[in-house]
Parts: structure tokens; sequence; C-alpha cells
């Protein structure tokens, strides 16, 4: 079977199933099965081996079944690396990579010593000691299993003696000082997490999504915790949700931060809060 051919098969079959991205995410899959680029997909017509044409058809039915491509393949692409990825650990976004390029232009050279609440698979945190060369992290997480994704990831960059993990909640981590706190915490009401896509409600660890009632309850944790492990002047970075701006405002004007700028996102929404402490 040609590619063209098994294409059309694999976007029929999506469409049948209502995945909106029907074309492009056959297109990736065989792509990624071939091991070479879409464009080269596309303007390459060839034949496919009946192994591949076997696999191909196997994840075609995970993704008809709503299973996103990067749970399908155990790899999502985040600042420009690959990360492991299944389902303990969230699905990095392009919005969370707003959080990175700022500590890096404001640590660069620096002896950067910071802490990551709800560490996840580690993207954050990799992508932050990959480039600032004189830092040392400590990620803590909830969720035993997500932790092991993360130590998968440090392994893999070479990073495992530049990043403590511990499996603690943000109130119980005592007695150290960091130049830096951030975090991607859960930020969705509780009651619009049913109203979510399929492939993120069926597959998507649910502690990673929900916010609580108001979708502040973590946010709330993390700026309190802030004002007791942060140094003076140190920052808080912080990523939100849509609208939760205002609130999440007052809430650091509650715990004597002082806004230092916000970053919006592609919608123009403002997505990341970076704050300073100031003297109490």
């Amino acid at each position: 079977m040609k590619t063209f051919q098994l294409l059309n098969l694999g976007s029929e079959i999506l469409k049948k199933n209502n995945i909106s991205s029907h074309l492009i995410d056959s297109e990736i899959i065989l792509s990624k099965i071939l091991n070479i680029s879409r464009e080269k997909l596309l303007t390459n017509q060839s034949i496919v081996n009946l192994k591949n044409i076997t696999k191909f058809k196997s994840k075609i039915a995970r993704r008809s079944r709503s299973e996103p491509i990067a749970y399908i393949f155990q790899t999502k692409e985040f600042m420009g690396s690959d990360f492991f990825i299944d389902q303990k650990s969230l699905i990095p976004r392009p919005e969370t990579e707003l959080l990175i390029e700022p500590i890096m232009k404001i640590f660069k050279n620096k002896n950067l010593f910071f802490l990551e609440i709800g560490i996840g698979s580690g993207c954050i945190m990799i992508s932050l000691l990959n480039d600032l060369k004189h830092s040392q992290g400590v990620g803590i997480d909830v969720c035993k299993k997500t932790l092991k994704n993360c130590r998968i990831n440090l392994k893999k960059f070479k990073l495992e003696n530049k990043c403590k993990l511990l499996l603690k909640s943000v109130d119980e981590l005592n007695n150290i000082k960091f130049d830096l706190v951030v975090s991607n915490p859960p930020y969705i009401m509780r009651r619009d997490i049913k109203r979510l896509s399929k492939d993120i409600k069926r597959f998507e660890p649910t502690v990673a999504l929900d916010g609580g009632n108001d979708g502040l309850d973590v946010i709330k944790k993390v700026i309190y915790k802030s004002t007791k492990v942060l140094k003076l002047n140190g920052i808080l970075a912080i990523e939100i949700g849509y609208g939760q701006y205002r609130a999440v405002r007052n809430l650091l004007i509650a715990n004597n931060f002082k806004e230092k700028f916000v970053i919006k996102d592609f919608g123009n929404n403002i997505r990341c809060i970076f704050s300073t402490l100031l003297k109490k």
C-alpha cells in the first residue's frame, strides 16, 4: 500500500470517529512510524511494508478512541526537545513555554536555586536546567508515578545530579529558601472538567487539571507557601487559567507580592504572572 492510500485510510477512520484533526493526525502518525518529516511524507510517495501498515492501523485505532498522540507514542516536544510522556503526566502545552524564556533571561549567568511545585514530566525543570548551566533545582509532586516519569526524563538529559525530586505536597516543604518558585498548577474549575474534550478528560490525569471549585485551590497554596520558601525579592512565576488574572493578582497582593510583569498567551489572555516577594 502506498503512503497516500494509508493516509486517506487513517483520515477516514478518524473522521468517522469524530476526530476533527483527522487528516493532520493521520499524517503525524504515519510520519512518526516511518521516522520521516510530514513534509517528506507528503512529497515523496512510497510503498509501506506490512509491518508498518499494521503499526499504523493499530495507532489509528487508538487515536480513533480519542487517545492523544503524545500518549500513543509516549513523547511530546517542549522547548525544542522531546520528553517521555505517558498517562501519569499532563501533556506539556505550548502556553507553558511562555514561563521559560523570561526566567532564562532573568537568571542568565547566575547561580539559580529554584523550586518547581508540581513537576509532572519535568519539562519546565529540565528546560531551565539545560539552559541555565549554573542552576540547581528541587521538584515536588504528590504523585509517585509522575515522579518516576520525571526521573526518566532527567536521566535522558543527564541532569539527575542537578535536581532533587521529593514526593511531597506544597504544604510539607519547610526550612529551605529559593531564588525562584515556578509552577504550572491545576487551575481548571472542577465543574468544567466534564466539559473538556474527550482526549483530555478521558486520558490526562485529573489531579493535574482539577483546581477545585473556583479553580484556585492549588494556586492559593502555591502563593502562600512561596512566602515561606522564597528569599527576599525572590521571584514567583506561575501559570494561570483563562479569566483568573484579577483573582490571582489579589491573592498575590494579599500575600505581600509585587507584580513584576505578565505574559499573554496566543489568544491575548494573561497566562503567566511574575511577582517578587517583598519584605513584610
